[in-house]
């Protein structure tokens, strides 16, 4: 990786913003574990990403969204400019602030859509802007500055979303409530709770219902939404954790690990041993 220049700013170690530039492609071997939220937008280059597994090309003005526990490599890279935020959950909490920004399920916290949008000129230039405004707050040293920074980074983000809306395919069934309000239970509790009448129990419906709102929706089983998390954590330990299969099993609410060698093996057609030899 060839760096031209990289700036840097810094709040508290909770938030942070760097502007990179590169000028040579670089592929990066090892993948790395995403330890806080985190926003690249590259807004000059291409190349491919690999997020939890699956791989992305982009080529152009691109924003990828990334969240705690996700696994990201990069394949290839030739970028002239880019831009990479990262938050603390003490920072900025996007449970709370879910109701107003709406980004909980849609660009954090959503491992089954695609992690990038691409915005548009316009677009564009409204997040410059932003980025113009948000860099200023960081070089001054007055009052308040918690709450401006904090204010910016909701404003892109809040942009961020309603540009995944308006210019990007969202299956209907985030814009569902039924649905985000499943999904982001399943996001808290998938280690310990693998069943869908748990689930349903806690959303006041049956699992009939449940079922039957998935498919009008045209989303996976309820069932199948759930075992795809625990084979996705099943992966992400594999890969990073120095466990053993028998512990990473226990980890994920199994107790017995013969059959969570048997669920991994029919999930994925390899055992779980087979596929941490293999990446």
């Amino acid at each position: 990786m060839a760096v031209q220049n990289i700036s840097n700013y810094t709040f508290r170690d909770t938030f942070s913003l760097s502007v990179i530039n590169l000028e040579k492609a670089c592929v990066v071997n090892e993948s790395q574990q995403v330890d806080a939220y985190s926003i690249y937008w590259i807004k000059d280059g291409k190349g491919q990403y690999n997020v939890d597994f699956r791989s992305y090309a982009f080529n152009g003005s691109t924003l990828f969204f990334l969240s705690p526990g996700q696994i990201f490599s990069v394949d290839t890279e030739k970028i002239k400019l880019a831009y990479k935020l990262t938050f603390a959950q003490d920072f900025y909490c996007i449970q709370i602030h879910d109701k107003e920004v709406s980004c909980n399920g849609v660009l954090f916290n959503n491992i089954y859509e695609t992690p990038f949008v691409e915005p548009c000129e316009k677009d564009i230039a409204k997040l410059d802007f932003i980025l113009e405004n948000l860099i200023d707050e960081f070089e001054s040293s007055q009052a308040a500055q918690y709450d401006m920074l904090q204010s910016y980074l909701k404003q892109f983000i809040i942009h961020s979303v309603r540009i995944k809306k308006e210019n990007h395919i969202i299956k209907d069934a985030i814009e569902t409530k039924l649905f985000k309000d499943f999904s982001i239970l399943v996001e808290q509790n998938f280690k310990n709770l693998h069943s869908v009448t748990d689930y349903a129990t806690r959303l006041g419906v049956s699992p009939k219902s449940l079922t039957k709102h998935f498919k009008k929706i045209g989303a996976e089983t309820p069932s199948d939404f759930i075992k795809n998390r625990l084979i996705l954590e099943a992966k992400r330990q594999l890969k990073y954790a120095d466990d053993t299969v028998k512990q990473i099993a226990y980890n994920l609410g199994f107790n017995d690990p013969a059959y969570f060698n048997r669920f991994f093996k029919k999930q994925t057609s390899q055992s779980p041993l087979q596929f941490k030899k293999s990446i």
